[in-house]
């Protein structure tokens, strides 16, 4: 026991024990709701180290875990060891660099085999509205003008610019009436939109009914 606390209290291992406790009080914060594992991602970018994926809290903290128990060990081996003096100093320094690079390969090793199993779902666009039904909410849609609503597939509603290509269709859009988003234009960032008739929708396909089965014949 005293081995251990002589090498816990020893350089390198007392500032990853520092930066241990600072993550422990973190986390009980997280528990209790005080903070959010998610606060320090907007600050930080880790996907130049390599590890960006999770959140910086999480990736962090195992960082300092493997670095402590990786520093304590080095320490408890530089102490059984009988190199004193500038050597010593010098393997301590070598002890610290040592666990900083070895936290650093494991947690990019664990946030690799994460992306791999839970790869990160890509972020939502506005193409993701084509082929979708639009109601339209200003009281008409041209060539230059026209708003509608539109539902996402969670759910929510967006409003978004729309725009008709053939002026011959412009008396079927009124406030309320409903159109088919079917192009985008990335310059203009506005959505092509069709007249469509709601009564003429055959909605989604019926499942097929199961065949009949034949009667045997009986003698």
């Amino acid at each position: 026991m005293q081995e251990f606390l002589r090498a816990a209290s020893s350089f390198p291992a007392v500032l990853f024990g520092a930066a241990l406790i600072v993550v422990i009080c973190f986390w009980l914060l997280v528990l209790t709701g005080a903070a959010d594992h998610h606060s320090f991602d907007t600050d930080l970018d880790t996907d130049l180290a390599g590890i960006g994926g999770v959140p910086v809290a999480v990736s962090v903290s195992v960082m300092v875990v493997v670095a402590w128990f990786t520093g304590l060990a080095g320490s408890v081996l530089l102490h059984r060891s009988a190199v004193t003096g500038t050597a010593r100093a010098a393997l301590a320094c070598a002890v610290l660099a040592g666990a900083l690079l070895i936290s650093w390969a494991v947690v990019r090793i664990l946030v690799h085999r994460y992306r791999r199993h839970f790869p990160a779902e890509l972020p939502p666009s506005r193409k993701d509205f084509l082929g979708r039904v639009c109601t339209v909410r200003t009281g008409s849609v041209s060539s230059d003008f026209g708003q509608a609503e539109v539902a996402a597939a969670d759910g929510s509603t967006a409003i978004v610019q729309v725009r008709l290509l053939r002026q011959t269709d412009e008396a079927a859009f009124t406030a309320g009436s409903a159109g088919l988003l079917y192009a985008y234009d990335d310059e203009g960032e506005f959505f092509w939109v069709s007249p469509y008739d709601v009564t003429l929708d055959p909605g989604p396909p019926k499942p097929p009914r199961p065949l009949p089965r034949s009667r045997r014949r009986t003698r």
